[in-house]
């Protein structure tokens, strides 16, 4: 199966190709895509060497499934002709997340809503997706009626321009900067751009995209997104308001069994998720798992996950295995 990365120099392209590798997914051949500046530049994958191509190239060569990451508006632009050309393209930026006609897709939550039909998949935004893996089935157990999350977001997610900028201010060396502010020895409490309403466009995509995933707009969700100079995933600390009343040894049994989510909840033995902690794994890690005292049926807990891994490449591989396993594609 001809698989491409769009976006294969960026920090989540690579990810994508070295996941790709990890799990073994059936490539016969990898199509690494990129800017017109990087075209021609080779790239390793399973002991062969590949050549970066161009967009157009890389639809002529015909591949099953195109795994995008290369900024939305570049998605907006070439997603529908790779499309159009019969290649399923499962995509990671946030052009067509709320587009009322594709799928929003974590796949321990909804993939069963995907159908032969979709040719364009989107990925959700990193914090939302390591969010909805823990609020999904505790959903479906006590109802949820609203969630309040603070992020405290990694400097990879906004890419290889804010780990050099960190890393240099961390040896004091002068260089371009991807923040407005230095990040090291800082928090920053803004994520992309603000919006009319006070939020930043990331504060948004949390509320919206969890709706849509779990396919309930009556869930409340109000964030504050931050960035912090840590570099092994996101963290969130999230509030979580249920209609119905709930047991923390029930909900600890709940989260141990959900796929994808590893219980660390061990305050005796300092057992807690960290960004150190889940650096280069596929898994999101919960814990902190304690009754909020101050209202009734509201519980607090701590999510982190890295946000290059299930954040952005392992899920959107994780969609390309169902779509392969259910024959979309192949």
């Amino acid at each position: 199966m001809k698989v491409a990365v769009v976006g294969a120099t960026g920090l989540v392209g690579t990810k994508m190709i070295e996941v790709l590798q990890e799990r073994n997914f059936p490539v016969t051949e990898l199509i690494p895509v990129a800017s017109e500046r990087s075209v021609g530049k080779k790239i390793k994958f399973n002991e062969k060497e590949y050549t970066v191509v161009s967009m157009q190239e890389a639809i002529d060569k015909k591949p099953a499934v195109a795994l995008f990451s290369a900024g939305g508006n570049t998605s907006l632009e070439w997603a529908p002709r790779f499309a159009e050309a019969g290649i399923t393209v499962i995509d990671n930026s946030s052009a067509w997340r709320m587009d009322t006609d594709k799928k929003l897709i974590v796949p321990e939550v909804n993939a069963n809503v995907i159908s032969a039909s979709d040719k364009i998949i989107a990925n959700p935004n990193c914090s939302t997706i390591q969010m909805v893996l823990i609020l999904n089935p505790l959903h479906a157990k006590y109802k949820i009626k609203r969630v309040v999350v603070s992020t405290y977001q990694s400097v990879t997610g906004t890419g290889v321009k804010a780990v050099d900028q960190l890393m240099n201010e961390r040896k004091q060396i002068e260089g371009p900067m991807a923040y407005k502010y230095p990040i090291d020895l800082n928090a920053i409490p803004q994520i992309d751009v603000f919006l009319e309403n006070g939020y930043s466009k990331e504060e948004m995509k949390m509320a919206n995209e969890t709706a849509k995933i779990l396919n309930d707009k009556n869930i409340g969700v109000t964030a504050t997104c931050v960035r912090i100079p840590t570099l092994g995933g996101h963290s969130e600390s999230v509030n979580i308001e249920f209609e119905n009343d709930y047991k923390i040894e029930d909900v600890k049994n709940i989260l141990s069994a959900t796929p994808g989510v590893v219980l660390q909840d061990d305050i005796h033995n300092f057992v807690y998720p960290m960004p150190l902690t889940a650096h280069e794994k596929d898994d999101t890690f919960v814990g902190r798992i304690r009754r909020d005292e101050t209202q009734p049926n509201t519980l607090n807990c701590w999510i982190v996950s890295d946000n290059l891994r299930k954040g952005a490449a392992t899920n959107a591989i994780q969609i390309a295995e169902y779509l392969y396993a259910h024959a979309l594609i192949g």
